[in-house]
């Protein structure tokens, strides 16, 4: 830090704004390729199959897809509010921004956006993730050398060890659970898709529904946070409080989807066995068999030398019973 950064008040130049995530660009894209990749047998496949085919590999990559990304947005819950307040430590500056908080699995993402962007000659737009993977102490630590804004290093404050709020608890351990049944869902699904093309699909209609109690189950230790009184955040004139978000509703209408699917693929198992084979081709090459005409057989003479073949009558079947 020196008096030569013509920054007010002689701070670094702060972070460029949040774009969009390189986690969840790298999610998107190989699930993209796969289901590209899935989608080239489409041709190969007669009749209606091909439609219920497009379908299933559709409908089952965006749950995979979705499963995974939930794990790494940072929009379970979120808090927003436009309000004035101080904007550097040892100011008087006061400016007007929106401030939002964003609450994900691994941390917090706080932004700051000046109304305008443009104030005191510099450009507010921030945005910083401060991750309780390990520890948030040395990422406070780090915001106050940087000297970043007054609201960010507040509500960054309050997920710290130190806060009475508690926040961190709350939200690390609620977080830590609700991934750990997120990714036991990311297996149930995959094993469904396995047994779907297995004659087992009765068993892989009941790891759909596995699939969807996870994710359930990720939403419930998630909402934990709610049932513990809250914090309220309070910066200049303005509080908020955080409420669900994007990814939570997300999760909510996949487990619904997954629920839906497996208990279908249940129900028209008992009720129609024989039609859930020949949709999902499966148990389909023994019957055909049955149906094979192979024509006329020729015999070897050269390996029945000295073999003699004894027409069956009705003669001999009456004398052997």
């Amino acid at each position: 830090m020196t008096f030569y950064d013509d920054i007010y008040p002689f701070y670094p130049l702060q972070r460029t704004s949040f774009i969009f995530s390189g986690r969840l660009l790298t999610i998107i894209l190989v699930f993209l390729v796969l289901a590209v990749s899935l989608l080239l047998i489409l041709p190969g496949i007669r009749g209606k199959s091909r439609l219920f085919w497009m379908f299933r590999i559709i409908i089952s990559l965006f749950i995979g897809a979705v499963i995974v990304a939930l794990n790494f947005t940072n929009d379970w819950a979120e808090a927003r509010t436009t309000t004035n307040a101080t904007y550097k430590s040892f100011s008087n500056a006061v400016v007007n921004a929106d401030i939002g908080l964003h609450v994900g699995l691994y941390g917090i993402n706080v932004t700051l956006k000046g109304n305008p962007v443009i104030q005191f000659n510099e450009t507010i737009d921030y945005n910083e993730m401060f991750s309780w993977r390990d520890t948030i102490e040395k990422e406070y630590e780090d915001a106050l050398e940087k000297g970043l804004p007054n609201p960010i290093l507040y509500i960054a404050e309050k997920f710290t060890l130190n806060s009475p709020c508690g926040l961190i608890f709350q939200y690390r351990y609620s977080g830590r659970y609700a991934s750990a049944t997120l990714w036991t869902a990311f297996c149930c699904w995959m094993v469904a898709n396995i047994l779907l093309s297995m004659p087992v699909i009765l068993y892989a209609g009941y790891m759909m529904v596995a699939t969807a109690a996870f994710i359930f189950f990720s939403m419930a230790s998630f909402s934990t946070i709610m049932n513990l009184p809250q914090c309220i955040f309070s910066i200049g004139t303005g509080s908020f409080e955080t409420e669900y978000s994007h990814s939570f509703w997300l999760a909510l209408a996949t487990g619904v989807l997954c629920a839906v699917i497996g208990i279908l693929v249940v129900m028209f198992e008992f009720l129609i066995p024989e039609k859930m084979k020949e949709a999902f081709s499966v148990g389909v090459d023994s019957y055909e068999d049955d149906d094979i005409c192979y024509g006329e057989g020729y015999l070897n003479s050269i390996f029945l030398d000295g073999v003699t073949i004894t027409p069956l009558t009705s003669i001999s079947i009456a004398e052997n019973v």
